[in-house]
């Protein structure tokens, strides 16, 4: 890898929004065996998280993911408080992160897992995480203190509307989705970077934690993968959603299984038309180019 050291990313920027404070990363004491599991946002990051921790803990059912690995560039709590948990970290730590590549430090040591689903997927998980986030939810990202640029305003009643305010104003409420997949894709050739597709975890999940293990090298014990297995199932999260949802969901409604929701795609079918299809992916093929686009949509490469 050190002849490579010309490839590696460097952080040239920083996002600070409603949700983000990139600068963070700047406080961020790295360990060599640390891994990073970056996504868009509602792409299977507490998936990935899940999975990463059964296998950190060779399938203990008490992993509560939502405490140990933080989302490190959310603006709350203050970065000291995040670093300082994760300084007291023993074993090996995960944490996830939503910036694209050049808003964030990269480590060569790290190992790095990169989550996509299809664009419109995500928005419809979107809507919900938005349309059910309650008071206590609006109070964290718009009232606490440091927030650069306007708060999150509150989804409109249609979720078709939300997809095209999402589609046209890049990303709105929240950050550019194409820019963020971008960023990972065109490092998708570094050593200690593994891309994954949602729909690969959909279609055989034990194959992928062992494709995601061997990556990590955590060796496989035969005797507990099985457990392991089923503690990623989308059944046993949704079950014991309160070890996965932030805060153990107290920020939405209905709490921690209204976090772990439904985890299937293509609710967007008989909801958006056409013409709204064309324009989005016209616009994943405008974006990504043609061999992305084609990955995003698929699983495929």
């Amino acid at each position: 890898m050190a002849d490579k050291a010309a490839a590696w990313p460097v952080k040239t920027r920083d996002l600070h929004n409603h949700h983000f404070d990139s600068t963070v990363w700047d406080g961020f004491r790295f360990r060599d065996d640390d891994i990073v599991i970056g996504t868009y946002a509602k792409s299977g990051t507490t998936w990935a998280q899940q999975i990463v921790g059964q296998l950190v803990f060779q399938g203990d059912p008490t992993v509560n993911v939502g405490e140990m690995s933080p989302w490190l560039d959310l603006r709350v709590p203050p970065a000291a408080v995040k670093h300082a948990a994760l300084e007291a970290q023993t074993h090996r730590r995960f944490v996830k992160t939503h910036l694209p590549v050049d808003a964030l430090r990269y480590s060569p040591q790290a190992k790095y897992l990169y989550i996509v689903r299809d664009g419109r997927d995500v928005v419809w998980s979107l809507y919900n995480h938005h349309a059910n986030a309650n008071d206590l939810w609006y109070a964290a990202v718009n009232d606490a203190p440091g927030r650069v640029g306007p708060p999150i305003e509150r989804p409109p009643a249609s979720i078709r509307q939300y997809f095209l305010d999402w589609l046209e104003r890049d990303g709105h409420p929240f950050w550019s989705y194409w820019e963020n997949v971008r960023s990972w894709w065109q490092i998708r050739d570094l050593p200690n970077l593994m891309l994954i597709h949602y729909a690969d975890l959909q279609r055989d999940l034990p194959g992928m934690m062992r494709k995601i293990a061997a990556f990590l090298d955590i060796p496989i014990d035969e005797t507990r993968f099985a457990a392991q297995v089923e503690h990623c199932t989308f059944d046993w999260m949704k079950a014991n959603a309160g070890q996965a949802a932030p805060q153990g969901g107290v920020f939405w409604d209905g709490g921690a299984a209204t976090f772990i929701h439904k985890g299937t795609n293509g609710r967007w079918h008989d909801t958006l038309t056409p013409e709204d299809n064309r324009r989005y992916e016209e616009r994943a093929v405008a974006e990504l180019g043609p061999e992305c686009a084609a990955w995003l949509a698929t699983g495929r490469r």
